[in-house]
């Protein structure tokens, strides 16, 4: 028997919730993991260089999210297109699909670099940022930036992974990469000096490890899904498919991006000490988001399966799985955050005023997280079932859209940090409850195959 069938998971056959979270555990770990890894930044330029520091890496994630965000949507579209080749047993589309996404990843990577070395300064000067931060900032973004080709590698290559069920193997390559970021971090902060610089040259060295590691495992593949340098090339229609199902899912991100982004600019109208308070937060609220977007990662990859096997009445029974694990975990990780809130934060700052302003932000967030992992998990299905259109709309009308209507009203009126944050929750509530909607009219409208769900 091939040693490699022992990472896949059989998507198609037999009881869900069991193999739903085998395939979302190492997920949720190597998320976690990187989440750890990324806090060494701040927790590091806070505890050794100041607040500044704190503020500056913190306020650039939001921008850095809107740049990336498109090319990282193309993750989406290698995911949904290989699940269904692999299922299907189509081995030639399959390694269609791996070449073409390679060559995505390098030559998005190399645009992205250049675009957010190009236009970080003159974003942070647009969201306003504070003049003792923005140079520390942009400087972080720069460098930052540069690291976008490794990035894209390892997404797209753990995409790949994650259609077959392997959830493994990238938390391995992710183990190695996050620690020598962190040691990295230690010596450049403390030992050389360098601020900002250093934790961000750490990083793009960490990802470029990783990127090296899952490269090496795709080549060493017996499989379908092989990865032949030699034979990396853009085949049109499976880039088509891959625009078609990963640019919505893009664009969705950037706007989701774009509403943070706004939002960020609003924080930062309220001080340094608010900005290193609210990204302190953040930062662990991402544990929870992370925790809860791998249950949407495995909603993406069964559905995906299911539907290239044609199994159709199992993909109703994926959703509802998927929907009762994102909420337990939300409901669970998020009020457990708040509730230790203060202990938590402790790790990223010692300025009391930044750790109230940031127990403000997460009595709202953390205790209501669970409805972003609702409207990611209806997000997932919609995509897996080839729909990525929908979701996109729906997002931009009912996340950014509510959001700058929000801001440009009710905050106006109301001007308390309490007021800007609770546009979370009422936007993922109204955009979760319009996913399902589409989800029973597209299910309807896929009632025409075989079978029904």
């Amino acid at each position: 028997m091939n040693t490699e069938k022992k990472y896949e998971i059989d998507m198609i056959h037999g009881p869900l919730a069991g193999k739903i979270l085998l395939f979302s555990v190492p997920l949720i770990c190597s998320s976690i993991l990187q989440l750890l890894f990324n806090a060494a930044d701040v927790v590091v330029v806070g505890q050794f260089s100041g607040p500044n520091s704190i503020a500056a890496v913190g306020s650039t994630g939001s921008v850095i999210n809107l740049i990336v965000s498109l090319f990282m949507g193309l993750a989406v579209g290698v995911n949904v297109l290989a699940a269904r080749y692999y299922a299907a047993g189509q081995d030639k589309d399959m390694r269609e699909t791996v070449h073409t996404s390679a060559m995505i990843s390098i030559i998005g990577g190399i645009l992205i670099a250049i675009i957010g070395v190009a236009v970080s300064r003159p974003i942070l000067l647009a969201m306003g940022s504070p003049a003792e931060v923005i140079g520390l900032s942009t400087l972080y973004m720069r460098i930052y930036f540069l690291g976008a080709p490794s990035l894209f590698i390892y997404n797209l290559g753990s995409a790949i992974l994650r259609a077959i069920g392997d959830t493994r193997r990238p938390l391995y390559y992710l183990v190695i990469s996050g620690i020598i970021n962190v040691i990295l971090n230690l010596v450049f902060v403390i030992i050389f000096h360098m601020d900002v610089a250093g934790v961000a040259i750490a990083t793009i060295i960490s990802e470029t490890v990783s990127a090296v590691l899952i490269t090496r495992c795709l080549m060493k593949s017996t499989e379908s899904y092989r990865f032949i340098p030699s034979e990396m090339k853009i085949t049109p229609d499976k880039l088509v498919w891959i625009l078609k199902l990963g640019v919505p899912a893009g664009l969705q991100g950037m706007i989701f991006s774009l509403s943070n982004v706004l939002i960020q600019s609003s924080i930062n109208a309220f001080g340094s000490i608010a900005m290193a308070g609210n990204a302190a937060a953040a930062n662990l609220e991402g544990f929870v988001y992370v925790s809860m977007n791998s249950i949407y990662q495995a909603c993406v990859s069964f559905t995906s399966q299911n539907f290239g096997a044609g199994e159709y009445k199992r993909i109703s029974k994926v959703l509802r799985t998927c929907l009762v694990t994102v909420s337990i975990i939300g409901l669970i990780m998020g009020n457990l955050f708040y509730l230790f809130g203060s202990q938590l934060l402790h790790i990223y700052t010692s300025d009391p005023q930044a750790i109230q302003f940031g127990l403000q932000r997460m009595s709202v967030i953390c205790t209501t997280y669970l409805l972003c992992g609702v409207m990611d998990t209806l997000c997932g299905s919609l995509r897996g079932l080839g729909y990525s259109m929908v979701p996109m709309v729906v997002s931009l009308l009912g996340a950014c859209g509510f959001r700058i209507l929000w801001i440009y009203t009710v905050f106006a009126h109301y001007h308390t940090l309490y007021i800007l944050y609770l546009s979370y929750p009422v936007s993922w509530l109204i955009t979760a409850s319009t996913h399902l909607l589409c989800y029973f009219i597209i299910r309807r409208i896929l009632h025409t195959k075989k079978e029904a769900f």
